[in-house]
């Protein structure tokens, strides 16, 4: 049971629903720890296949509660460092899970909901979207969230809106690679199940490994060390047996195992 989130499963898809609509489901402590905690229990669940991440109400997240920052800017160092630290492993628990990770995007992604949308694999935002790294307005820096931000429009990009604190529209976003797809409202629910049915297709354990080799290969060079690296990734997986079940399946000219029956 949680008390800010709301966790509904439907066979092997998991939405976690953000349910702090009356705060534009802003972050606090509780928010924070509960989670990470979803994140690493469904990661730990083998019937869990997809997590979609969304929010109640208006907005998708409007960044760190503002009575939380004010409890904040009243403590020790080693009290914000500790709550940095928790809003650190949040970020990373979400962007590490070893399943796809979908945002749900419908309204306002501020701050740490901006930081949230580029955590996760894959943005699908509403034409009601929009984005900022907000920070800078009150005095503070996009610190936790970087790594994900940056990851997902590049440091030229971050360069400016990381000071600017400018306002992102979903087109934008699409334009600048944190969003992959963007439509209409009603159709938001829409293209976030058809992008779900394709990560079906797909074996969970290559899923898992396509997303660790991203972050093997990823702005590194090519040298003798990442070569030697992908041949090996692939040539372990060649023979596992999710590996022969797949090429079976090809051959066979049927549905893999995995593949959920419609």
């Amino acid at each position: 049971m949680y008390e800010t989130l709301e966790i509904l499963r439907d066979g092997p898809i998991a939405t976690i629903w953000m349910n702090r609509p009356d705060v534009h489901n802003a972050f606090n402590e509780a928010l924070i720890a509960e989670l990470t905690a979803a994140c690493r229990q469904l990661d730990a669940d083998d019937s869990v296949r997809v997590v979609v991440l969304a929010g109640r109400g208006k907005s998708f997240s409007a960044g760190a509660d503002l009575n939380w920052m004010r409890r904040a800017a009243d403590a020790s160092v080693e009290a914000n460092l500790a709550d940095a630290r928790k809003l650190a492993g949040m970020l990373r628990a979400l962007a590490e899970l070893t399943k796809p990770t979908i945002a749900r995007v419908q309204g306002a992604a501020l701050g740490g909901g901006m930081g949230l949308a580029s955590a996760c694999d894959i943005c699908v935002a509403s034409t009601a979207a929009s984005f900022a790294t907000s920070e800078v307005k009150f005095g503070i820096i996009p610190s936790a969230i970087s790594p994900y931000v940056l990851r997902a429009i590049g440091a030229r990009q971050a360069g400016r809106y990381f000071q600017t604190a400018e306002r992102i529209s979903a087109a934008e976003a699409k334009a600048l690679g944190l969003a992959h797809e963007v439509v209409a409202p009603e159709e938001l629910d829409a293209k976030v199940a058809g992008i779900v049915a394709a990560l079906m297709q797909g074996g969970p354990k290559s899923q898992a490994a396509a997303k660790d080799l991203i972050r093997a290969v990823a702005d590194q060079p090519v040298s003798d060390a990442v070569v030697e690296d992908t041949a090996r990734r692939i040539a372990e997986l060649r023979a596992t047996p999710e590996a022969k079940e797949g090429l079976a399946a090809f051959l066979d000219k049927r549905q893999a195992a995995w593949v959920p029956n419609e």
